[in-house]
């Protein structure tokens, strides 16, 4: 397989040609980074609708590969999704442009909202958008998880077991168990395929490291050492966190606040506010924290620090899953995680919701959500999103004011 990265399909197996250009794909990515609410559930969700079934620019086995990769490989779901569904006919360039595009539009907003809080003191308007936001966007994530369900789940009953198992599992532990995702693809591979069918099939030659293009940058800061130890902290939170971009928070929360005491407890909820009200992926939430610990220099150190593990963790095991993708030991393997990564996305929204619908309020919110974009299909979750806002500035007020 070439490893020039402006090379297309037509170099994979099944001969295929886009039907789309690159800048198609960046321009839809920083789109959706741009006004993509929801938090890693809905991203995925709205990927799958857009880019599968209404544009038809990436198959269907490409993105549950992609979203077999995304949930097994450590790091932010959806950033990881959005670079391997840019690797899957651009490859390196592809992923690498696709990439900046998706995180860019929230890393921009994030700084900035960290300017206006370091400036003003704080984000006293936060609980009120939250309050609405945050119920919207159960509805939202209720529909995205709905439509994943019944699109790769369907009615076969093994892969319902497990999806039901690790919603579940989700549930009561409200954490993703990366182990159960590898079990499940072992599961369906061992129930499906027979080891016999097809050891053998894949060459030494696949476990060659991929090559990646290389290049040095030097830092240069008046506050060095603080910027390393906010790189390394950040990294290894990309590096080791497995899940969606909330399962980072409580690793952010023993570092940033328990360990360096670099944000105190309340700015440290608000930052997650942040997250939540922003487009984007919800990990991006590190741009904020970066700017509050040393700047804007801080908020490049953190962001770059967290997703370029997950950008490497994504491309280094692309080809091989381009190239052997399409065996039936690695398709069946791919559905058995790909029904274990969407059920614990369902398990997901229930935990959110616990934490998202405490009152009457809120719960008609998120109905009354799931009922607009259930009745009208065109409706921009954007559209609802900023409804939710301002119901939320004029209702929480009234009730806890």
């Amino acid at each position: 397989m070439s490893n020039d990265p402006t090379a297309r399909a037509s170099s994979f197996p099944d001969g295929g040609h886009p039907t789309y250009t690159l800048p198609q794909l960046v321009a839809y990515m920083l789109r959706l980074g741009t006004l993509g609410f929801g938090g890693p559930v809905a991203l995925v969700g709205y990927m799958h609708r857009d880019l599968v079934e209404a544009r038809r620019w990436i198959s269907e086995a490409d993105y549950r590969e992609g979203l077999a990769l995304a949930q097994l490989a450590p790091g932010p779901l959806a950033a990881q999704l959005a670079i391997y569904l840019g690797y899957v006919h651009y490859r390196i360039l592809g992923a690498t442009v696709v990439g900046v595009a998706f995180v860019i539009p929230s890393f921009v907003m994030v700084v900035a909202l960290g300017w206006a809080y370091q400036r003003y003191g704080g984000l006293t308007w936060m609980q009120s958008v939250f309050y609405g936001v945050g119920a919207a966007v159960i509805g939202i994530i209720t529909m995205s998880a709905y439509k994943l369900t019944v699109k790769s789940v369907g009615r076969d009953k093994l892969l319902w077991t497990i999806y039901l198992t690790l919603a579940a599992v989700t549930v009561v532990t409200e954490s993703e168990i990366a182990w159960l995702f590898l079990a499940a693809g072992i599961v369906v591979w061992l129930w499906r395929v027979p080891p016999k069918a097809w050891f053998g099939k894949i060459p030494l030659a696949a476990l060659t490291p991929v090559q990646l293009p290389m290049s040095a940058a030097v830092l240069t800061t008046t506050d060095w050492s603080l910027l390393v130890q906010v790189g390394i902290f950040f990294a290894k939170a990309g590096a080791f966190v497995f899940g969606s971009g909330l399962a980072i928070v409580p690793f952010l929360y023993g570092g940033v606040v328990t360990d360096t005491h670099w944000l105190t407890e309340k700015q440290f909820v608000d930052a997650v506010a942040v997250a939540m009200i922003t487009p984007g992926p919800v990990v991006i939430t590190v741009g904020f924290i970066g700017y509050l610990i040393a700047g804007f220099p801080g908020a490049c150190v953190a962001a770059l620090g967290t997703f370029l593990p997950c950008y490497l963790f994504t491309i280094i095991p692309a080809p091989y899953f381009k190239k052997y993708g399409k065996l039936p030991a690695i398709t069946a393997f791919v559905d058995g995680v790909t029904a274990a990564a969407i059920g614990a996305i369902a398990g997901a929204v229930i935990v959110l919701a616990k934490r998202s619908l405490f009152d009457i309020p809120t719960v008609f919110l998120a109905v009354v959500t799931v009922l607009l974009l259930l009745k009208f299909k065109k409706l921009q979750e954007p559209v609802v999103v900023a409804g939710a806002a301002v119901l939320g500035l004029v209702i929480y007020p009234l009730i806890h004011g």
